[in-house]
């Protein structure tokens, strides 16, 4: 069996979100061939077909295939993208993450976050400059100064509330992405784990199948040195693929807890950076506005950074997504998925069950000679096959196929491979110490466990070479891929686009409220208004009539007042 496909299909996936996430060249370059202890058994060393077994597929001839096979170029609509390493000419080979053009491509689409973040940083540090060493400076006077300054007081307000609604997106997108990320590598491990234990299941009956010896009927001996071959391939393949599986899967969660935690310092920061922003402009702190907007200079250029990066990983993922996807879609198509999931072709796999057929049959066969040739005899004393076999005659076991090979139901008279245990149970004899039978029966404890192993053996390979024909034939690889494209990969784009979103509700409102922080920093605190009162001088003059003195307003004063 090629476990290739085994070890491959696990190794893309985990590959698949590693490279999304800008970390998966020191877990692709830790899987190299050179380096794989699966090498014998991933098609680069000839095992030998087993006899009459399940692994007789290498002598299968392969299907007429036209030889000009068609050629699909995977996600080619996605990542029709400027190729910055070719002068910025179209990319067109399509989703390969082996290309270095491809991953050109796709970090192109992040250099709007990157050319925003340097004209930011640029253009705000020569406005700097000029404001402050050059005394450009806008001032807010006149009758309209305070329509004004209430006007810079809800355009605060507002930009204020969109970082703020920023920082939330970020915060619940992050979150739910986080999750996500783990939902759809526990599947991955959890598919790894049944590849595994299917592994280890094929391996121990193959094991089995060497104990086979029911009152001398054995197997050949060059088919147990192929079983012993394959069990240690086997055995090699199901602890290497546990490892691998385990130790990406602990990288991958180290990595998008690392991207988990700055994105919440980032929330954190700007939220609050706003808040108290807003917070020292209505309180009139001007001179602490000046340390906010210096650093507020640099956050918002960071910001615009991890948006780029942020655009890059949900491009990735979703051209990932569209690759499997459309390898699903197109399962005979040349792609560059053939080179790490080299499936073999439906006529070999029909080859591989039909031997695996014949297998089953054969050790049914060999259940049977000995039922009907000893054990339903009754032979005389001092025969070499007499053991004092007694008693009604057992029955055979059920043949699952029939002379064309195809299922067939199983006799009045026989027992199948489910309950023949059960059944021959009952003909058991009580024995001696030379295994003679002492009790009517048909089977002594030892024949009796010789052919139970010969039915677990028959069973074992009659139920496990369907899934792993699956593996062989990459029906398992499609069935995973396809419920990847169906059930994870939307919500992983869609929360992605929360946290570009996000990025960019906080970049801009934050940049935005910098701009009005300066106007805030340059507005005077004080306001030095001349008013003028009149006051009025009381004096005292004689009433010519009366003779008698009259208070009377002699002359007014305005002095002035200064507020």
């Amino acid at each position: 069996m090629k476990i290739l496909v085994v070890f491959s299909v696990f190794r893309f996936v985990i590959f698949a979100f590693l490279t999304s996430s800008c970390c998966s060249a020191s877990a692709a370059s830790s899987t190299s061939a050179s380096a794989d202890p699966l090498k014998s058994i991933l098609g680069n060393a000839d095992l030998g077909p087993l006899k009459s077994g399940i692994l007789d597929d290498g002598q299968a001839p392969g299907p007429a295939v036209d030889v000009h096979q068609k050629t699909l170029v995977l996600a080619g609509n996605r990542t029709r993208r400027p190729d910055i390493l070719r002068g910025f000419k179209r990319y067109q080979g399509g989703w390969d993450f082996t290309n270095k053009h491809y991953w050109a491509s796709v970090g192109f689409t992040g250099a709007a976050g990157f050319i925003f973040a340097v004209l930011w940083f640029v253009s705000f540090s020569v406005a700097l400059v000029v404001h402050f060493c050059c005394g450009c400076r806008i001032h807010i006077k006149g009758k309209r100064s305070e329509h004004s300054q209430k006007i810079c007081i809800i355009l605060l307000i507002l930009f204020t509330c969109a970082s703020a609604i920023g920082s939330i997106l970020l915060s619940l997108g992050q979150d739910e992405f986080h999750g996500e990320v783990l939902h759809t590598l526990d599947y991955v491990v959890n598919q790894s784990d049944y590849t595994v234990h299917m592994l280890r299941n094929v391996t121990e009956y193959l094991s089995l199948a060497k104990t086979i010896n029911v009152s001398q009927v054995i197997l050949p001996s060059d088919v147990k040195d192929e079983i012993d071959e394959l069990s240690v391939d086997l055995s090699s393949a199901a602890e290497t693929l546990t490892e691998k599986t385990n130790q990406n899967a602990a990288e991958i969660k180290r990595v998008f807890n690392i991207v988990r935690s700055v994105l919440i310092t980032v929330a954190a920061v700007m939220l609050l950076f706003a808040l108290l922003g807003l917070a020292l402009s209505l309180l009139g702190h001007q001179h602490a506005i000046y340390i906010f907007i210096f650093s507020g200079w640099l956050l918002v250029a960071v910001t615009f950074i991890l948006c780029g990066v942020f655009m890059i990983f949900s491009n990735a993922i979703s051209d990932t997504c569209t690759a499997m996807q459309e390898w699903v879609d197109n399962p005979q198509a040349e792609t560059a998925l053939s080179d790490i999931l080299p499936c073999v072709d439906e006529r070999a796999t029909n080859q591989t069950l039909t031997e695996s057929k014949k297998v089953v049959a054969g050790i049914v066969n060999v259940a049977n000679q000995f039922i009907y040739t000893y054990a339903d005899t009754n032979r005389p004393r001092g025969d070499m096959f007499y053991y004092n076999q007694s008693g009604p005659m057992m029955p055979p076991l059920c043949y699952p196929y029939d002379d064309l090979l195809q299922d067939r139901e199983c006799g009045l008279q026989e027992v199948s491979m489910i309950n023949a245990s059960v059944v021959w149970k009952s003909y058991v004899c009580s024995a001696s110490e030379d295994q003679i039978c002492s009790s009517v029966g048909r089977l002594t404890a030892e024949m009796y466990d010789k052919l139970v192993a010969a039915v677990n053996v028959s069973y074992a390979i009659k139920h496990y070479t369907p899934p792993m024909l699956s593996l062989q034939n990459c029906n398992f690889v499609r069935d995973t891929f396809m419920e990847i494209t169906s059930n994870y990969c939307p919500p992983l784009v869609r929360y992605l686009h929360m946290v570009d979103v996000g990025l960019g509700l906080i970049s801009v409102g934050v940049m935005l409220c910098l701009i009005v922080w300066i106007l805030e920093a340059d507005r005077p605190q004080r306001e030095e208004v001349s008013v003028k009162f009149p006051l009025p001088v009381i004096g005292y003059r004689k009433d010519e009539e009366s003779g008698h003195r009259r208070e009377a307003d002699v002359d007014s004063v305005s002095p002035s007042r200064t507020v």
